[in-house]
């Protein structure tokens, strides 16, 4: 099996080389023939275990399994999560609450430890149960796909293998393995699908969990094919909010012209909308998704819920607005200066350093400009926008609140609220995207400047400390 398997990762390109892969490690037997391949193959797995908490003997296994793998040199990290708990907090079955226990656990330990992947056991009689078992409840191509290879930094080597396979490996090199008795529990379903429907399909049919693993396999290249189609028809009818300040808002809000979103077929109007979700952070079932196309269809003004409520689709006119519910609170925190400040919550950095008067910037967008450093009272901060907030902008006599610029600006009420004012002690100097103040502005006297830059947020970066100020 390990010529097999190093084959399959060459062809498939599933973990690229230099990863720093973890394994979910459980004790079974796929998981246990999963990290034991990856190991003497030389990938340097490190095993993530979760005890869900659900069984008294559970401590002693995970001591085991540390054991087992400070055996063969592979790293072993474990967590424990209440399941039960879980289940009752988030109101869903004990099978779906150790999922999303599993599935945190894993992101978090990895990220923790440099891993760029986590790899899982699933196989291809995995693979068979879940499209069963997803068309007994309905679904679309998606759910008929089944378990992706890969996804969301997640991989899935042992998908071309059976569970038979992993058994009989684990069984010629010698590996003790732990049979979970939640496998065997039959008042779950899918442990029922896995011991009497699974069975009685090959009983009828020789082959089928492999016909339908391979039938999945077909339905997810296809199914790729259409997301691409859909993420092209919704990039086409985009409507870019906020201007050059985009980067703002786009993982809470986006909006496309209803016009060319319905001159598309209604399978690539579901499918966009979904992706569209998907971005915000939120998944939409096909009832939820034909409601939304029938509303788009009709015509607005109107708004619905979509997603459990998570994202509201918004219809004026000629546009509708997809905007995921988010809480952003008022912010008040110091600016480097000179230096870079980052806000990994917003994702945006700004950029202060010294600079020659005499060198003009122009930039129509006010993305970058350039203040009279020695007209600066005090510390430079930045802070959320508030109605109290008033400055005289550039070129102007009177007092604007910083809000009606941002309004002036076309800046949706979710960038209002997360554009960063950059302020001195007397009160604002530079509202990125309107204007800087008339007081700071470069004079022929000036002697010293400063250039502010904004932009997004540059990959992981430096971080540059950050104090905290009294936000009154």
């Amino acid at each position: 099996m390990l010529d097999q398997f190093a084959a399959h990762l060459e062809s498939s390109g599933l973990i690229p080389f230099g990863s720093r892969l973890a394994v979910a490690f459980s004790g079974g037997a796929d998981s246990t023939c999963l990290l034991h391949l990856t190991h003497r193959l030389g990938l340097q797995p490190i095993a993530l275990h979760l005890d869900h908490g659900q069984r008294a003997e559970s401590m002693q296994e995970a001591m085991e399994l540390a054991a087992f793998c400070e055996s063969i040199g592979v790293p072993f990290a474990s967590g424990r999560a209440d399941v039960p708990a879980l289940a009752a907090s988030y109101r869903v079955g004990i099978e779906e609450a150790g999922r999303i226990a599993r599935y945190d656990f894993f992101r978090q330990a990895a990220f923790r430890m440099g891993c760029d992947l986590v790899a899982t056991g699933h196989t291809r009689d995995d693979l068979a149960e879940t499209v069963v078992f997803n068309l007994a409840r309905g679904t679309g191509m998606a759910g008929l796909a089944g378990i992706p290879a890969v996804r969301d930094g997640i991989v899935r080597p042992l998908l071309p293998f059976s569970r038979q396979q992993t058994r009989t490996y684990c069984s010629e090199q010698g590996l003790k393995t732990i049979e979970d008795p939640g496998n065997l529990d039959l008042t779950f379903s899918r442990v029922r699908l896995r011991h009497r429907v699974i069975p009685e399909l090959e009983a009828a049919h020789s082959g089928a969990v492999a016909n339908i693993a391979r039938t999945a396999g077909i339905l997810s290249e296809e199914n790729a094919f259409l997301d691409a189609m859909a993420a092209a028809v919704m990039e086409k009818c985009e409507v870019h909010m906020n201007g050059p300040l985009r980067f703002l808002t786009q993982d809470v809000e986006c909006a496309f012209d209803r016009s060319v979103f319905l001159s598309h077929p209604p399978v690539l109007q579901r499918r966009g909308l979904r992706l569209a979700a998907g971005v915000l952070g939120a998944s939409m079932e096909y009832q939820t998704t034909s409601l939304a196309v029938e509303m788009i269809g009709i015509g607005g003004p109107g708004s619905i819920s979509l997603a459990e409520s998570v994202v509201d689709l918004q219809i004026d006119g000629g546009v509708f607005q997809m905007a995921k519910r988010v809480v952003d609170e008022p912010f008040r925190y110091s600016l480097v200066t000179p230096g870079v400040t980052e806000s990994e919550v917003f994702g945006w950095q700004i950029t202060v350093r010294p600079w020659n008067p005499d060198l003009p910037v122009r930039d129509k967008d006010n993305l970058d400009v350039v203040v009279d450093a020695e007209a600066l009272q005090g510390q430079l901060y930045f802070r959320s926008a508030h109605h109290s907030l008033k400055m005289t902008p550039l070129g102007m006599d009177g007092t604007k609140q910083v809000t009606h610029l941002m309004a002036e600006a076309k800046l949706t009420k979710a960038a209002r609220k997360r554009l960063p004012v950059v302020c001195d002690m007397v009160g604002p100097v530079w509202v990125p995207g309107c204007r800087i103040a008339e007081r700071v502005k470069i004079t022929d006297t000036c002697a010293r400047a400063f250039r502010l830059t904004i932009g997004p947020l540059e990959g992981a970066g430096r971080q540059e400390e950050q104090e905290r100020i009294d936000p009154t």
